[in-house]
């Protein structure tokens, strides 16, 4: 069993279109959508959500619930969905980009993370989606030298393009370190997108933190295995 994750949207086609993407990188992991009214309309459904819930609560076989919403309204639709679940406890909300913060949330469910660093792997990359410097976290050159850093040479022929920067977010907003790569957040997905570093190209990981060491070597090991895609 892993984590359960489900989608409220206004739009019936965006919750099942996000969740149709999540799967191309979590096959392992219940994702439901639950989008529209109840008669396919724009508009949310405490029916429709807390329904999705209680399914994703059974999949999930008491591994826990993450849930993630689209504009305003949603939230609160989720929330009340939460309060009359069968087990709200194992239920939490994530406050975080609808794509961007399910596909870093279904990576990490993917790895076997427990239900709160699934919302913190989605919520990690809310405040990091733009490379530093241009309106994401900001990564002073002065700084000391790294904990711990490394070098790794991309392999897989599509270099990093969603699904290896999902990789790296998801499994690195589960350890206590800070870690860039190529000089950018390593927790953003966007950012990480935003290398544009395609096969051949270098990727120079510095981490500084407590699981500074753990994380260079998860980035290193997702490198120099292709992202699972030779």
């Amino acid at each position: 069993m892993t984590v359960g994750i489900v989608v409220v949207s206004h739009s019936s086609k965006i919750a099942e279109g996000a969740v149709e993407l999540a799967a191309q990188m979590a096959p392992d992991v219940e994702l439901v959508a639950a989008g529209g009214t109840d008669d396919e309309r724009i508009g949310t459904s405490l029916e429709k959500v807390l329904a999705a819930v209680e399914q994703s609560l059974v999949d999930s076989g008491g591994d826990g619930v993450v849930v993630l919403t689209d504009l305003g309204s949603a939230v609160m639709t989720a929330e009340s969905a939460v309060e009359f679940a069968s087990d709200p406890d194992a239920v939490l909300l994530a406050d975080a980009p609808l794509v961007e913060g399910l596909v870093a949330a279904a990576v990490a469910a993917q790895g076997g993370a427990g239900v709160e660093d699934v919302r913190k792997a989605a919520e990690a990359v809310a405040f990091g989606n733009v490379p530093a410097g241009v309106g994401g976290p900001e990564i002073p050159d002065d700084k000391d030298e790294p904990d711990a850093s490394g070098e790794f040479e991309v392999i897989n022929p599509l270099g990093m393009h969603a699904r290896p920067a999902a990789k790296i977010a998801g499994g690195l907003s589960g350890l206590d370190a800070e870690v860039t790569v190529n000089g950018v957040d390593g927790m953003s997905i966007m950012a990480l997108m935003a290398l544009a570093a395609g096969k051949g190209s270098t990727l120079r990981v510095e981490a500084r933190g407590k699981d500074s060491l753990k994380a260079v070597e998860y980035v290193g090991r997702l490198v120099e295995e292709g992202f699972g895609e030779l």
